[in-house]
């Protein structure tokens, strides 16, 4: 029988720390385009669906999905969780879901690649990179290669039951807030970068993406993610663009 798995990513326009960074340049390309074509790369998923918010000020995510042929879902602002549960029954069916948000312009497909597959290999409701295990908490990788793998019957639940704001907000907290109800798997790496950032919220953020990108662009269109860690441990300058913001 086969399998269907859909990556979703989240993006809009009203975040309140860096407005429009969706939208941002980034070398040539807006920042959601430049991680539309990384994660197009991904071979272990079938389809990929942006999933932004039915308001006048996501019309600009709307129509860069349609110029780069990607499937678009509208629905909540603030009922992120029905949303997105909106968008995998809008484009399903599907049998497992991702889940990547807009702000991670460094996404990684193999990284994405290796979740869905341990996600798969063990028949877990809820596999990330984002969980600790009993024994060391937190995760390994840096913060903004966060993915998350959920089975569309474990997200069907949650969407039934879920009633914190913090739940609705975030999507999955009630997947790994209940592990009695929820089998968990964690994505680890051999070597704890978790104080690492290379997500996009700040201004300074937004200026460190830009020179990796503008680095790491020339060589190879799709880097991977390490050969960001290559970059930032050979030119501290660039690591200490949004050291302000690093992970405590």
């Amino acid at each position: 029988m086969t399998v269907r798995t859909t990556i979703i990513i989240q993006a809009r326009t009203s975040s309140s720390r860096l407005p429009g960074k969706v939208l941002q340049d980034l070398c040539g390309e807006p920042m959601l385009q430049r991680q539309i074509e990384r994660v197009r790369c991904c071979r272990m998923a079938d389809q990929l669906v942006i999933a932004t918010s039915d308001e006048v000020a996501d019309d600009p995510v709307a129509e860069l999905c349609a110029k780069n042929q990607v499937a678009c879902f509208r629905g909540s602002l603030n009922n992120v969780l029905d949303r997105f549960h909106g968008a995998a029954v809008a484009f399903g069916p599907s049998d497992h879901l991702v889940r990547l948000t807009a702000d991670c312009p460094f996404a990684d497909p193999d990284v994405i690649d290796a979740c869905i597959a341990l996600h798969l290999a063990n028949g877990a409701d809820y596999t990330s990179n984002k969980l600790g295990t009993s024994n060391r908490l937190g995760p390994t990788y840096p913060v903004g290669l966060d993915v998350e793998a959920m089975t569309m019957e474990g997200l069907g639940r949650v969407h039934r039951v879920a009633s914190d704001p913090y739940d609705l907000e975030h999507v999955t907290p009630h997947f790994y807030r209940n592990p009695s109800q929820f089998s968990l798997m964690p994505l680890r790496y051999l070597t704890d970068l978790s104080k690492l950032r290379w997500t996009v919220d700040y201004p300074a953020d937004l200026e460190f993406a830009r020179a990796v990108f503008s680095r790491l662009l020339p060589r190879n269109r799709i880097f991977r993610w390490q050969e960001v860690l290559s970059l930032v441990q050979a030119a501290p300058e660039i690591a200490a663009i949004n050291a302000a913001h690093s992970v405590s």
